[in-house]
C-alpha cells in the first residue's frame, strides 16, 4: 500500500480524522480525539499503530519490519515500515486492531456519540 491508500484506509473509519500536532511530517489519526495511527512518509512510508501488548511481541517476533513503537509506549505500540514485505491485507488487521483498541476504551457517552456521526 501506499500513503494514499493507507490515508483512504485511516479516515474511512468511523469518526476518524487527523491533523499534525508535531510537526508538519507526522500525521496523526484519531477516533474521538484519541490516537491510533500516526503515519509519515519520509525517507521510508512507516505508520505507529497501537497493539496488544501480547500481540505485539508476537508481531515484533514474527516480521522484521515491525519493531517496538517509535517515540511511543514500547509496550503499547508498534512501529512498521511499509516496504514489498509487508502483506496490504495485515496492515489493514493491524490498522483495524488499532482502531478497535480505542474503540473499546471509550466511555459510554463517547460510543453513543461515534455511533450518530
Amino acid at each position: 500500500m501506499n500513503f494514499k491508500q493507507i490515508d483512504t484506509y485511516l479516515l474511512a473509519k468511523k469518526g476518524a480524522t487527523f491533523d499534525y500536532p508535531f510537526d508538519a511530517t507526522t500525521r496523526v489519526y484519531r477516533v474521538m480525539n484519541k490516537m491510533f495511527a500516526l503515519l509519515w512518509n519520509e525517507e521510508s512510508l512507516t505508520i505507529n499503530l497501537k497493539c496488544n501488548p501480547l500481540y505485539a511481541l508476537e508481531l515484533r517476533s514474527i516480521y522484521p519490519y515491525i519493531k517496538s513503537g517509535y517515540h511511543m509506549n514500547k509496550k503499547h505500540w508498534n512501529t512498521i515500515t511499509i516496504d514489498k514485505d509487508i502483506n496490504d491485507e495485515l496492515l489493514k488487521e493491524l490498522i483495524d486492531h488499532s482502531y478497535e483498541l480505542i474503540i473499546s476504551k471509550l466511555t459510554k457517552k463517547q460510543k453513543k456519540e461515534l455511533i450518530l456521526k
